[in-house]
């Protein structure tokens, strides 16, 4: 039996990132392509409240290739809630092997990851217990909202398809790896290196304001990519990719909790609260 993998982004049905990864995992098992109906950045791991549940579907042709897929007016993280629960056992009579979020139109790194959508669709597979993949290729800012026609995806098509290739071999997966991050730069080659990162605690992107007229007018903040890179940690994703220029891959777990001594903590909030 072929593996499954359920793919999706955050940019929307249309994106052609997403028909990049479509034409790289296509060789690899049976696709269940779920994705948002319209653009989604941003939207972490949510779960829409307006979501009525409505799960449509459609047909994307990339490159001749010509694949049934599925959209739905929710967030990443609702595709693969709803593709993994109520599409993959009706279309394919099991669940996924496979998650796979991407490609998506601009890199996620640093303490910003979690406000990816792209992320949040690989974590909420994780989640539910299917290795995930959030594959992201640096593009121009402008193509983060907007979906560029003259990006080639060649480079992070590859990778895509070497590190799903790996996620669905044999062998144990670790018990606290929710999603592999990968961060592929524009110029990447097949011949590019790759390391295992850490997500920075740095910001990638620095938001600015600009507005001169009223709070009310439809004006909305301005950012670019600011790296203090004389405090940027070595083993970092940031410091793979914009410093080395190779491919970032960061283990990302579902567990929040700070990694400070939890005793030490609770001792300093008791002696604070005795006064």
């Amino acid at each position: 039996m072929r593996p499954l993998i359920l793919v999706t982004n955050d940019d929307g049905v249309q994106s052609p990132g997403l028909h990049a990864a479509i034409e790289a995992l296509h060789p690899l098992g049976d696709l269940i392509v779920i994705a948002p109906t319209t653009q989604q950045s941003g939207m972490s791991r949510s779960l829409s409240a307006r979501f009525d549940g409505r799960i449509l579907s459609t047909r994307l042709v990339y490159n001749g290739l010509q694949v049934d897929a599925f959209h739905l007016d929710g967030t990443p993280a609702q595709t693969v809630l709803y593709g993994v629960e109520e599409v993959a056992p009706r279309v394919a009579g099991r669940f996924p092997d496979l998650v796979v979020s991407g490609i998506n139109y601009g890199e996620n790194l640093g303490s910003q990851t979690m406000i990816s959508g792209t992320v949040g669709a690989a974590l909420q597979g994780g989640d539910m217990g299917i290795r995930s993949l959030a594959v992201s290729m640096e593009t121009s800012i402008e193509y983060h909202n907007f979906h560029g026609e003259d990006v080639d995806w060649s480079g992070a098509s590859y990778w895509l398809g070497w590190f799903a290739r790996l996620a669905l071999g044999p062998g144990a997966w670790p018990k606290d790896v929710a999603a592999l991050k990968i961060d592929v730069p524009e110029s990447s080659t097949p011949q590019t290196p790759w390391r295992l990162t850490t997500q920075s605690n740095q910001a990638y992107y620095r938001t600015t304001g600009t507005r001169t007229g009223l709070l009310a007018d439809p004006e909305r903040l301005n950012y670019a990519v600011v790296i203090d890179r004389e405090r940027l940690e070595p083993e970092s994703d940031i410091h793979a990719f914009a410093v080395e220029r190779i491919i970032s891959v960061t283990p990302l777990t579902a567990n929040l909790t700070a990694r400070a001594s939890l005793p030490d903590f609770e001792v300093l909030l008791r002696q604070r609260a005795a006064g």
